[in-house]
């Protein structure tokens, strides 16, 4: 066995465990140091083209006649990015909301319906995220897939629809990874310690092996583990506190083979697995039915930052396995792609909904007192299984016409559930309302359990695209394209238990429709080109769930109730842009304006523990995006981009009674996206090397975030100001909470440096040097009568990580 062979079979199993990752660093250095081989090409910002396959054919960022950024492996590296949050920071138009690991919400160029919540399965998705060819986005559980050893991520902006399909509205992001290579073996492992300010220790290991097994075969294995310190404190009953309770870990790992058994034929199957467990959530409270400044016959308590109250502890787990298999022909001037994908996820979602249940308890059902305290678990679980294939055939020729056309189908089965186990609970609901009153409304669901829900849904769609690009003279080129699709979805939503209305009803919805595209680009000289382009983008429809009648205040039961249904959601854009490249200096600018159509906006209903989402006639989004980059010296190379967004209602939704419904009149902003987001940074290399190192260097990026609501309701006039109307504790209910509902603007500042010795990289860092604590969504739970708290982001952070390639 070789010395670098050696080194990785001896950081294993073991290493996985957070106590030892210090002495994995060592062993990783100390092993690097000893070894010789290839040489790390230092690193040098600078203005290249990076080739991308956004067009589902090999372009680079230039020639495309549309809107696209690509994070390169280097850019990640460099960055010290691990999630696709990290690397939105220096792309404009990409805006990630982060509710923990897992749990992410995207938007592109501010298509936003709001936030998301967990109990709202039948919402899909704005924009699309693929793992190279393989679709994995799913609404709110978008995957938090590993950054490493990926080649590159590709954000394409506005409708993608004729590619990509559904769900790409506002754009497409794009996880390519690195594919087997018949170059020779190759390797590399990643070892990361780091600390949290207020919080606990974390740090990952991670490792990729690449070896040809033959002339024809060669394959690829990725293994990673990371474990996320923890930074949220949890107050409990009798003074009790827990520390840094958001704690948590992803491993998984992927294997790829290719096999080449001739020249113009290759088959790539491969097997991606990942699993994230949390201890809790990054949620930071200010009241809480147990934990507030107005009781009086219970603690008096004011939440300092990052802290949250708990009677039962809080988990989240996403179990993903993706197995897909990529055929290619090349039939000379035709080529044949194949993608066949099967997908299986696993998500838990338990969480402490005791202060939910407890509410509920004092109204309105009046129970005894003492059943407001039981601890009451709220277990949301998604089981998911989804089959896709896509066969496309492709011009493979010189020539001004090239074309490219495909079939798409895929089948999805999705079986969610809600289960609110609260031992002891109907006891107290029997002693109010009569014997055997909870036995009378189970529905054939378990006992102390006052709300259950089954919903399993069936969704396939097929499609058919194509594109055609033709050169219309040496400088202008035209690209035509357009998908036609359709979908048939159904469900059946059962529900049982005190909290709900005993429900057991079958939905089905369909939808077909096609949507065009059209692009032009005009090479004005060798460094500017100039491009536009016209494109259609779609959402699917579909079903409500009827509100919980018994929970709702009948104000709320009349405003929110009047809407079992959502048609589907379509959006013109039109777009004109510029990209530059002078050597030293490159610019890429766009201007757009996108018109939506019966856009899906997301509502809470308040009292009954319930959203809704209601079709907006009109709305917009308008805006201006850049990405610039300069060489500056040869030492300095600086990059700045940004967009500046209008996202706007155009029409007024109103309830029965004629009042604007939830915020939704014409010229109130869209939920979820600022108006403006700035990313700035900077690298310089040391031209003379220090501390003996081959190549050295320092970076610094600061972004900044605009301000931002997370419902369309947030921004009316008294929607901070929250009662709960439940006396309790010695608080009357009628006591005030006073918040302000706009999310305040944030700058996250990071700095790195790094030293590269041969094959071995170190880095120190320190993200969010300022300790910002920034509010990232309002959490409410039941309309805020029972909770209020908003997400929020890490502390400051301060590590280590050392690269090793061999």
């Amino acid at each position: 066995m070789s010395q670098s062979r050696k080194a990785l079979s001896g950081l294993q199993m073991p290493c996985f465990r957070k106590a030892v990752l210090p002495a994995c660093i060592a062993a990783v250095a100390s092993s690097a140091v000893a070894q010789d081989e290839t040489t790390v090409r230092p690193y040098r910002p600078a203005l290249e083209e990076v080739t991308v396959t956004a067009t589902k054919r090999e372009a680079t960022i230039q020639d495309l006649p549309f809107s696209i950024n690509a994070q390169t492996q280097e850019d990640i590296q460099r960055s010290g990015s691990t999630s696709l949050e990290d690397l939105s920071r220096n792309v404009a138009g990409l805006t990630i909301q982060n509710l923990g690991p897992g749990q992410s919400q995207v938007a592109i160029r501010g298509v936003s319906a709001g936030q998301i919540v967990r109990d709202q399965p039948g919402v899909k998705e704005q924009v699309g995220v693929y793992l190279d060819e393989s679709v994995i986005s799913l609404s709110l559980f978008t995957p938090d897939l590993d950054l490493f050893d990926l080649n590159r991520v590709e954000t394409l902006r506005g409708p993608q629809g004729t590619l990509f399909g559904s769900g790409s509205m506002g754009g497409t992001v794009r996880y390519i990874t690195n594919q087997p290579s018949f170059d020779g073996p190759e390797g590399m492992i990643e070892a990361n310690l780091n600390t949290v300010t207020d919080g606990e220790e974390g740090g990952h290991l991670k490792g990729m092996y690449n070896l040809p097994l033959t002339e024809t075969l060669a394959l690829r294995v990725v293994g990673y583990t990371t474990e996320y310190a923890g930074f949220i404190d949890a107050l409990g009953e009798n003074g009790s506190k827990k520390e840094d309770v958001n704690d948590g870990n992803r491993s998984g790992g992927r294997i790829a083979l290719t096999w080449e058994p001739t020249d113009n034929f290759s088959i790539t199957p491969r097997v991606v697995y990942q699993k994230i467990e949390m201890d809790g959530f990054n949620r930071q409270e200010v009241y809480n039915l147990y934990a507030n400044p107005y009781t009086t016959t219970r603690p008096a308590i004011t939440f300092d930052e990052r802290e949250q109250y708990l009677l039962l502890d809080e988990a989240f787990e996403d179990e993903t396995m993706i197995a897909d298999v990529v055929m290619e022909w090349s039939l000379g001037s035709v080529d044949i792609t194949s993608i066949s994908s099967y997908t299986e996820r696993e998500i838990l979602v338990s969480r402490d909904a005791s202060a939910l249940t407890g509410s509920i308890s004092i109204r309105p059902l009046d129970l005894d007192v003492a059943s407001v305290l039981l601890p009451s678990n709220l277990l949301d679980t998604t089981d998911l299984e989804q089959f896709t294939q896509e066969i496309r055939l492709s011009s493979d020729y010189d020539g001004a016409f090239q074309w490219l056309v495909g079939v798409f189908y895929s089948d999805t089965t999705r079986e969610y559930s809600q289960r609110l186990p609260t031992p002891g609970y109907d006891a107290f609901v029997d002693a109010k309302l009569g014997a055997n009153t909870s036995a009378s409304v189970a529905n054939g669901f378990p006992a102390d359990s006052p709300y259950n829900a089954d919903y399993p849904f069936d969704l396939e769609q097929f499609a058919v695209f194509g594109e055609v690009n033709f050169d219309i003279t040496e400088r202008l080129h035209m690209t035509v394209g357009g998908r036609w699709y359709d979908f048939e979805e159904s469900r059946r939503f059962t529900t049982g238990g005190i909290f709900s209305n005993q429900n057991d009803q079958v939905d089905d919805t369909t939808s077909d429709g096609f949507t065009p595209r059209v692009l032009a680009s005009y090479d004005l000289n060798d460094e500017v080109v100039l491009n536009a382009q016209v494109a259609q983008g779609f959402r699917l429809g579909g079903v409500n769930d009827p509100l919980n009648a018994p929970l709702c205040e009948p104000e709320d039961l009349a405003t929110y109730g009047g809407n079992p249904t959502y048609d589907d959601e379509t959006m013109w854009n039109y777009e004109v842009g510029m990209k530059g490249n002078w050597g030293d200096f490159s610019l890429n600018v766009a201007a757009f304006y996108a018109d939506i159509s019966d856009l899906q906006a997301t509502l809470d209903a308040g009292s009954c523990s319930s959203r809704v989402s209601v079709n907006v006639p009109d709305a917009h989004t308008a805006g201006i995006e850049f990405e610039l980059g300069s060489q500056l010296t040869d030492a300095l190379y600086l990059a700045f981009s940004g967009s500046v967004l209008e996202a706007e209602f155009d029409s007024t939704v109103r309830d029965v009674n004629g009042n604007v419904l939830g915020g939704i009149e014409d010229g109130n902003r869209l939920a979820s996206v600022p108006e403006v987001q700035l990313s700035l940074s900077g690298t310089y290399t040391f031209l003379k090397p220090i501390l003996r190192a081959d190549d050295s260097w320092v970076s610094a990026s600061v972004q900044y975030v605009g301000d931002r609501i997370t419902q369309p309701g947030d921004q009316v006039s008294g929607a901070g100001d929250f009662t709960s109307e439940l006396p309790y504790g010695g608080a009357t209910g009628d006591e005030v909470t006073s918040l302000d509902l706009e999310l305040d603007a944030y700058a996250i500042l990071n700095l790195n440096m790094g030293l590269i010795y041969d094959t071995l990289e170190m880095s120190v860092y320190m993200n969010n040097v300022t300790d910002e604590n920034a509010d990232l969504s309002l959490d409410r739970e039941r309309g805020g009568s029972a909770r209020l708290a908003f997400a929020t982001n890490q502390p400051r952070t301060l590590g280590v990580t050392v690269r090793k390639s061999f």
